[in-house]
């Protein structure tokens, strides 16, 4: 089973490019994924990992998805190789996203606009509305 979820920053707004032969839109980014263990003491490090969306997925990275927001990705880890220009043999590995999700708080993406907060995959979406829905941070909560 090859099946990779993430959740992290993107370190760069998505690039997009179309494939030669089909006109297929590849949006391309990276998500800095913080470690969740650290020594005590040590500074909190990340992972910088390379994400690909095809398609209506990445038509929706591309348009929505903002360096510094916080997003979840759903894939499969994928490693390429290729020749270079000098004759060197390069390797890259990278997650073929095929769900993508908002996970910065409501709070936080104030002023981006309005979405839903899912894209991709066979992901089910709620009827219900929770736009009215907040949890304070009082006492008064019953648990």
């Amino acid at each position: 089973m090859n099946k990779v979820i993430l959740m992290g920053r993107l370190t760069r707004d998505p690039e997009v490019r179309y494939t030669q032969t089909s006109n297929t839109l590849v949006a391309s980014f990276s998500l800095a994924v913080n470690r969740r263990f650290t020594r005590e003491g040590d500074t909190q490090t990340a992972d910088f990992i390379n994400i690909v969306a095809w398609g209506k997925t990445g038509e929706f990275c591309s348009k929505y998805f903002k360096k510094g927001q916080q997003v979840a990705v759903v894939g499969r880890l994928q490693t390429r190789t290729w020749e270079d220009q000098q004759g060197q043999k390069r390797y890259v590995t990278e997650v073929i996203a095929e769900e993508t999700y908002f996970a910065d708080s409501k709070r936080d993406s104030q002023g981006t606009g309005s979405f839903d907060n899912t894209f991709g995959g066979d992901s089910q979406q709620s009827s219900g509305d929770t736009s009215d829905f907040e949890v304070s941070s009082g006492d008064d909560l019953p648990f």
